[in-house]
């Protein structure tokens, strides 16, 4: 399996849609939110398989204390390739040593991130969006 890694691209909002709906993943739909999600973002990962995109981390930070880990997708039947935990790798190696990575899991991800070096946390709050 040769996937290839990218930091300068970003995907089209459909394709990126597509890769969340396949993983499971509940994101937006509306090809304007995400393009809005991804145009934000302050550093998006992306993973290649040729020309299909197998992979997607998109990261909101300040570069010097924290980050935000909004979106970690890997495509189904691709999981457990290492490719989620490759994205984790560069994210964390462009963001530096001084920069915390801090991230919302789902559900069914639980299990997932204290294998690839997050810990669990119990201090989080949050507040839900409304739409």
């Amino acid at each position: 399996m040769n996937i290839t890694y990218r930091l300068d691209v970003i995907p089209e909002p459909e394709t990126v849609i597509e890769l969340f709906t396949n993983a499971n993943l509940k994101r937006p739909t509306e090809p304007e939110r995400i393009a809005l999600m991804l145009k934000n973002a302050d550093l998006l990962v992306t993973a290649w398989q040729k020309d299909k995109l197998v992979g997607i981390s998109r990261t909101i930070t300040d570069w010097v204390w924290c980050a935000y880990l909004a979106d970690l997708a890997v495509f189904t039947d691709l999981k457990s390739s290492g490719i989620g935990k490759e994205m984790i790798a560069i994210t964390r190696e462009k963001l530096g040593p001084q920069c915390m990575l801090i991230l919302l899991s789902v559900p069914t991800a639980f299990d997932y991130y204290p294998k690839v070096g997050f810990n669990k946390e119990d201090r989080a709050f949050s507040i839900e969006r409304t739409k």
